[in-house]
């Protein structure tokens, strides 16, 4: 019997359903890597990380003004920016004004003495557990293919992101969830859409699952509607097994195509999601305490807490790559601080500090930040000049990113910007230094983890790309 055959016969119920990674988990796909046993999956070394939770800031978050101090912005603060040398001195968007200090105070925190404004207080007690890349640039400042870049490694689209690779590599690490699951803002999906999370090239099976945690339930249809009492068990049974020999046919006239084998392996994973994932997407279990520190009590932390505690319970579960977002599309509602800085950042800043800050502590009491890895990016920066009055605009020479967690060396920083955090000065990073350094925590070498497409062998990093050692124990 056919491995397929054997799962129609003995799976039941919605037949047998594995959304994304099934597939890559049991190796069907052609060229797939096989996981070494150790530590969960280490391709190429022993790896030090099992699971990621990535926190991605949509808009450009701005960095003068949350973790790259300077002094040099007060002492010339309402100047003209007149930063010497060849290069031209231009906004993105408007004509450059004039110097401005950040609006928030700076303090320093913890035993490594990490300079953070007012606008992260919970996760400014972090610090000694986080690693900082102070001086990442991109390649764009413009939203959409700085996006895609932070995400899969080019600025168009069509290629794999870093949770697709991941899936594509590794495989999966349970039998009941998705590998990679990507949890979005409540007010819409980030520049690009979906695009950020695509398998590209890459079989289908490895693109993200996509979870609207603020819907009831937050995957629609995964039980029959109160109102379709035609829909028994039996019903289905018997639809399910017509739609199986109808796939299995179509599916063996098109062996090159993933998508239908997808398709049909997400009818496995969903028959399994019925049983499991109600209980793992339920946070009424979660104890009044856990909901509180969380901070789902409160308006303004209520979506992301959810998402960062849903998050948590998903990595328990067995789901290797969660992505959550904050910020949608658009020019409001993210980090996209054109207008008003003292007014746009605190609002935003404050949705997302007590949670990420609550996970990263929750992570550590339940001994899973010995296993994960926390990451929180952006797609660029932001000017050390006004725009109008008190914004910023778009700056793709410096940013600032940071990584806790399973391998990292808390209460480290490296490379940083120029005194005015306009462009990187030491120890530039990229995104693409920043997958090499994720993959190498995974156990892969990112030089070797390739897919052959159109003539090219292709890979996260591209042609780029260096693991940041020292950062790492």
């Amino acid at each position: 019997m056919h491995r397929r055959d054997f799962h129609w016969h003995t799976g039941g119920g919605l037949g047998g359903v594995a959304l994304s990674w099934l597939l890559g988990a049991d190796r069907l796909l052609a060229g797939a890597p096989a996981p070494r046993p150790e530590f969960d999956g280490g391709l190429h070394h022993k790896a030090k990380v099992k699971r990621v939770v990535q926190l991605f800031l949509n808009g450009g978050v701005s960095q003068p003004d949350t973790f790259d101090y300077k002094p040099e912005l007060d002492k010339r603060h309402g100047q003209p920016f007149q930063p010497g040398g060849a290069e031209k001195v231009e906004g993105v968007t408007s004509v450059p004004g004039h110097l401005m200090k950040s609006p928030f105070p700076f303090r320093q925190h913890g035993q490594c003495g990490r300079w953070v404004s007012s606008v992260f207080p919970a996760l400014a007690a972090h610090v000694d557990r986080m690693a900082f890349l102070m001086a990442v640039a991109s390649r764009t400042n413009v939203h959409g293919p700085a996006s895609y870049l932070m995400n899969t490694g080019f600025v168009l689209p069509g290629f794999p992101c870093l949770g697709a690779w991941l899936s594509y590599g590794l495989g999966r690490l349970g039998d009941n969830l998705p590998t990679f699951v990507v949890l979005p803002d409540a007010r819409g999906l980030p520049y690009n859409q979906k695009g950020n999370f695509s398998a590209g090239f890459l079989p289908v099976a490895h693109q993200g699952t996509i979870l609207n945690a603020a819907a009831t339930p937050p995957i629609p249809d995964l039980a029959p509607a109160a109102r379709t009492p035609f829909v028994t068990p039996e019903a289905d049974r018997d639809g399910q097994e017509l739609l199986a020999r109808l796939n299995r046919d179509h599916a063996a006239a098109r062996p090159g195509d993933s998508r239908l084998d997808a398709r049909i392996q997400s009818y496995e994973l969903a028959a399994r999601m019925q049983r499991h994932a109600p209980e793992a997407l339920d946070l009424s279990r979660e104890t009044a305490e856990t909901r509180l520190r969380y901070g789902l009590d409160d308006p303004p932390t209520a979506d992301f807490g959810r998402r960062c505690l849903l998050a948590r319970r998903l990595l328990e579960r067995g789901v290797r790559f969660v992505q959550v977002w904050s910020g949608a599309g658009g020019p409001a509602n993210n980090w996209d601080n054109h207008g008003d800085i003292p007014k746009e950042l605190p609002a935003i800043a404050r949705s997302v500090d007590l949670p990420a800050a609550t996970l990263l502590q929750d992570l550590h009491d339940r001994g899973m930040l010995a296993d994960t890895l926390v990451l929180w990016t952006t797609e660029f920066g932001r000017q050390p000049f006004t725009q109008g009055a008190t914004g910023r605009d778009h700056n793709g020479g410096t940013s600032v990113a940071w990584l806790a967690g399973a391998g990292v060396k808390g209460g480290t920083a490296h490379g940083e910007s120029d005194e005015w955090s306009w462009r990187a000065a030491a120890g530039k990073t990229t995104g693409y230094d920043l997958h090499a350094t994720v993959l190498y925590l995974m156990g892969i070498d990112h030089e070797r983890l390739t897919v052959r497409h159109d003539g090219t062998d292709r890979r996260l990093t591209d042609v780029h790309g260096h693991v940041v050692k020292d950062i790492l124990t």
